[in-house]
């Protein structure tokens, strides 16, 4: 397939550059995946679109203030954003600018109360830093580090916490599960009230997420690779759902993708960690997942490649001309949509 098989029109404006005041107030475009048919709605009438014996899957990764800014040796600044962490105090990090900070390049932040030293290069450019500092690593990053927020975003997040969903607990992602941040904890009572099992997988998101797709042939593309974790208890209530007729629910491309890597042929979700570059897009087979609550996303990018490999291309794209004709808010601090 074409990545431009993937294309439509957005207007700018339409670029949601700050949440919302409510968390839940955003709009719904609810689709039938095997119909096509579409109906507007409110992110709060999701307890009554959700069946008792359903379950709603999560991800509860929590996004790190991984992007800091700090001086060379030579006074000069420096951008790095953390992507991901090596172990023993080492990080794969992106930095700006990447050729002024070649191995052995030291740099330090906040006035010296963190410090790292750049100890190899990548194939890709990326750099491989290690960091010194008194403490707790995570504590530090957040007094000094700032959310990495995806480059449409223009606007400063006055409250992080809107970047972060209201069940994220496990630090290690680089961007938000941006379908998650419409939920509040009345919400998912509400939920839990109604039947539906809530579980949790994690899924530490990275910078890739934002990566373009370059190749006419979208085969081509060399997805990113994303570490994940299925705990038993997930898994349990995941099969239990699916061996009571039940539907299982993604909250997010992240928790989609997932789910279906440590799904086997037989609809078994297995616990489990490790690393995924799983590409989901048309023809595709799935596995575990019956719906989907997502955000709206960017032409020709992956992640529209996977709704539409769901709902199927032409029904995405017709869901997606009609929320651009309806004034939808698009991508991460946008409005959402139910694919069941």
């Amino acid at each position: 397939m074409k990545k431009q098989d993937f294309y439509y029109d957005l207007p700018q404006e339409l670029i949601a550059q700050t949440p919302l005041p409510q968390r839940d107030a955003s709009r719904l475009l609810c689709l039938d995946k095997t119909t096509g048919q579409l109906r507007h709605g409110s992110f709060r009438e999701l307890p009554e679109l959700l069946r008792p014996g359903d379950c709603l899957v999560m991800n509860d990764s929590r996004v790190i203030p991984a992007r800091l800014f700090g001086r060379r040796p030579t006074g000069g600044s420096v951008e790095v954003v953390l992507l991901r962490d090596l172990g023993g105090d080492e990080w794969e990090c992106m930095t700006r600018p990447g050729r002024k900070t070649p191995p052995g390049t030291r740099l330090t932040f906040g006035g010296g109360e963190l410090a790292a030293t750049v100890t190899r290069s990548e194939a890709d450019g990326n750099k491989v830093l290690h960091f010194e500092y008194d403490g707790i690593f995570l504590e530090v990053l957040d007094v000094l580090g700032q959310m990495p927020l995806p480059p449409y975003i223009k606007e400063k997040l006055e409250d992080k916490e809107r970047y972060q969903t209201v069940y994220a607990r496990d630090p290690g992602s680089a961007a938000a599960p941006t379908a998650g941040l419409h939920f509040t904890p009345e919400l998912l009572k509400t939920i839990e009230d109604r039947g539906v099992r809530l579980c949790y997988v994690t899924l530490h998101v990275g910078l890739g997420t934002f990566r373009p797709v370059k190749e006419d042939n979208i085969e081509d593309h060399p997805m990113h690779a994303e570490y994940c974790i299925v705990s038993p208890e997930t898994a349990r209530i995941v099969n239990d759902t699916h061996a009571a007729g039940g539907r299982v629910v993604a909250v997010g491309t992240t928790a989609c993708r997932t789910l279906e890597s440590f799904t086997d042929e037989n609809g078994i979700l297995r616990s489990g960690s490790g690393w995924t570059d799983i590409f989901i897009y048309p023809g595709y087979r799935f596995k575990s997942i019956d719906a989907l609550i997502t955000n709206f996303h960017l032409p020709e990018s992956t992640l529209i490649m996977l709704v539409s490999a769901l709902a199927g291309r032409e029904n995405i794209l017709a869901a997606y001309k009609e929320a651009v004709k309806e004034r939808y808010r698009f991508f991460s601090f946008g409005d959402a949509m139910f694919i069941s």
